[in-house]
């Protein structure tokens, strides 16, 4: 596929530079470009974001994940926004020291903590520009997989109606939207602490950003993230310091808005994507997580404990 036009940018105009790919994206592909030339400013590293793909098929506002980017960088939880190109579908941010997550690292409770912090940070700081309902982008997803014949699990429209309830649940006990990632899997923390543990986490990858719920941020990462039952409850704890059984309700249930809202995506992707990836098998694995819960014993507990409190 190439490479993005870097030559075009105000920020690298007249420099040499090295250039390296960064692994993940799986609707944009990332740069690391390090200026070698001397110049009074000295060298620039910086995170080249070049868009691929149709980002209106997934609802992605490229102006509003670059004013959001920008936006969490003001709270100090993500790196600074350096240039935007629209027109060449770039966006250009400061390069972070540190290492992107994987999934195994969330079972150290002191990276647990650092990244409940992350979320605090981005959730006290400046609103964003747009909101995120995954109900109402669930409703979009559906009506495009079906309005162009994408493949779609058997089954999926059996659990309109638990939905339908689980929406209630949670729209009956409205809590005030923050700004929020809603896409924070594990990839999109960058820890730059050291060998003692300090340092902190910070949080890239603002497409699908957008104020909403803090719960949906916590049972996004909870869910693509493979938290076990006590992962889910200290990762609450640490967020919110002493939660109450409505809160962790809360999330176990925004835990399957995530999964049953991003499946379709992943229907989506499978059908329109550039890239080679199987993006089937990812939705279908959210779907039968959603599927699961849908069908399970626990389901009208968690309803009951977010309306009641538990």
């Amino acid at each position: 596929m190439g490479r993005p036009p870097l030559d075009r940018l105000a920020c690298l105009a007249g420099r040499s530079w090295r250039v390296s790919d960064l692994p993940g994206g799986l609707t944009n592909r990332n740069f690391h470009v390090r200026t070698e030339d001397e110049h009074p400013t000295g060298p620039r590293d910086v995170v080249v974001r070049w868009a691929l793909g149709d980002a209106t098929l997934l609802g992605i506002d490229r102006d509003a994940e670059a004013a959001n980017t920008a936006t969490a960088a003001e709270s100090g939880a993500g790196p600074a926004v350096l240039e935007y190109r629209p027109d060449l579908s770039l966006l250009v941010i400061e390069f972070l020291e540190g290492r992107s997550l994987e999934d195994r690292d969330f079972g150290d409770p002191e990276v647990l903590r650092r990244a409940a912090e992350a979320n605090r940070r981005l959730h006290a700081g400046p609103r964003f520009a747009n909101g995120f309902d995954m109900f109402a982008r669930q409703a979009t997803y559906l009506r495009t997989v079906r309005e162009r014949g994408y493949w779609l699990p058997p089954g999926y429209a059996e659990h309109e109606d638990a939905w339908a309830g689980v929406r209630r649940a949670l729209t009956s006990t409205h809590r005030a939207t923050v700004p929020c990632n809603n896409d924070l899997l594990a990839a999109n923390f960058i820890d730059d602490a050291g060998s003692d543990g300090r340092g902190r986490v910070w949080l890239i990858d603002y497409e699908y950003s957008g104020n909403n719920d803090p719960c949906f941020e916590l049972g996004n990462t909870a869910t693509e993230c493979g938290f076990s039952p006590d992962q889910v409850e200290a990762y609450v704890a640490a967020y919110f310091g002493s939660p109450s059984r409505a809160d962790l309700a809360r999330v176990r249930l925004q835990m399957l808005c995530s999964e049953y809202g991003w499946s379709l995506w992943g229907f989506i992707q499978a059908a329109a994507s550039p890239i080679d990836y199987d993006f089937r098998e990812w939705g279908r694995e959210r779907y039968e997580k959603a599927a699961a819960t849908f069908r399970g014993p626990d389901l009208p507990r968690l309803l009951d404990e977010v309306v009641n409190g538990g």
